[in-house]
């Protein structure tokens, strides 16, 4: 039977069941839901497997080529590196090392570590603690990248990249989902990577979110069905690999599209994602694709001007709305 939980304590329900199936899983770092909830499972996560679990000091560059060293000899580390924008300081080992060790090698050298990040805007955390770097990553060549947008869906792709990958995978984590309720299954839920999700059925208009923006998009699609709008929000749960098929069915059908994501918008996934399906979808469109995004300014400290920048369900209800107003 599903259990009611946070996002935050449905990761560590998941690791704490992951470290006691696999003595190969070991956590490098020691936050990983933050300030959310979970602290207190945590705790008791740490004391049951105190042998398995480190925390290194602030070097990030060196506890990330540790841990993709670690995986090249057996282990499946789970790398706590915390706040995304810090994993800027690993990206020589994460992207220049773990990265194309197993696509270079044609499979022959397996890499299964999961470098954890919290991303996004925070409230009042300021540029150095608000990045998304989904775009980053996801222009990276031999990384798996994952994004849940609700406790089910953490436990289900945390287990799938700890227990079954051979790649190294980022796993992307919202901030502000920490504290969001949700059902979680029991026992060994796995989620297979490159599998979407038809969050919401809809026949109007087609909404692809990524995770916090998932949420606001199903918010978004509350407000327009008062309005008689039909919004489709589907969640691609992994830019990579990605479930193109799921995506592009979606907009066959609807004929729309919005994209969101808590990135910025040039060059960024909501961007990206509308290249995707402006190339292998354009014939079924009746009206250009919106991207609903961050613009390209560093996040400020103020939070009014956090808020104005930030890709809310506000502006994904307006970016709806002009597609389907009269010309």
């Amino acid at each position: 039977m599903p259990q009611e939980m946070t996002f935050g304590e449905s990761l560590i329900t998941a690791l704490d069941e992951i470290m006691g199936q696999d003595r190969r899983v070991v956590l490098i770092g020691g936050g990983l839901v933050g300030t959310g909830s979970g602290q207190a499972q945590l705790a008791r996560l740490r004391e049951k497997y105190s042998s398995r679990i480190k925390n290194p000091p602030i070097a990030e560059l060196g506890f990330c080529g540790i841990a993709a060293g670690a995986a090249m000899a057996g282990l499946r580390p789970l790398v706590d590196i915390g706040t995304a924008t810090f994993s800027y300081e690993a990206i020589p080992q994460i992207v220049n090392e773990a990265a194309i060790a197993y696509s270079n090698s044609g499979g022959q050298t397996n890499v299964p570590v999961v470098y954890f990040m919290r991303y996004g805007i925070r409230g009042g955390g300021g540029v150095q603690h608000s990045g998304s770097p989904q775009p980053w990553y996801w222009n990276t060549p031999g990384l798996q990248l994952a994004m849940p947008a609700s406790p089910a869906d953490a436990k289900g792709l945390l287990r799938t990249a700890l227990m079954r990958s051979q790649n190294p995978t980022i796993f992307l984590a919202h901030e502000r989902l920490m504290n969001d309720r949700g059902p979680v299954p029991d026992g060994d839920y796995e989620i297979p990577f490159g599998q979407a999700a038809v969050k919401r059925e809809g026949r109007d208009v087609t909404i692809i979110a990524t995770g916090i923006q998932v949420p606001r998009a199903l918010a978004a699609a509350e407000v327009l069905g008062k309005e008689r709008i039909s919004a489709e929000v589907v969640d691609p749960r992994t830019l990579q690999p990605l479930d193109k098929a799921s995506l592009l069915a979606s907009v066959k059908k609807t004929g729309r599209l919005v994209v969101t994501d808590e990135s910025h918008d040039n060059c960024g996934v909501a961007a990206g994602l509308a290249a995707i399906v402006a190339d292998e979808a354009f014939t079924s469109l009746r009206a250009p694709i919106k991207r609903v995004a961050i613009p390209h300014v560093p996040i400020p400290f103020a939070v009014p001007l956090e808020n104005f920048v930030t890709p809310t369900t506000e502006r994904i209800v307006e970016a709806v709305r002009t597609l389907l107003r009269p010309a």
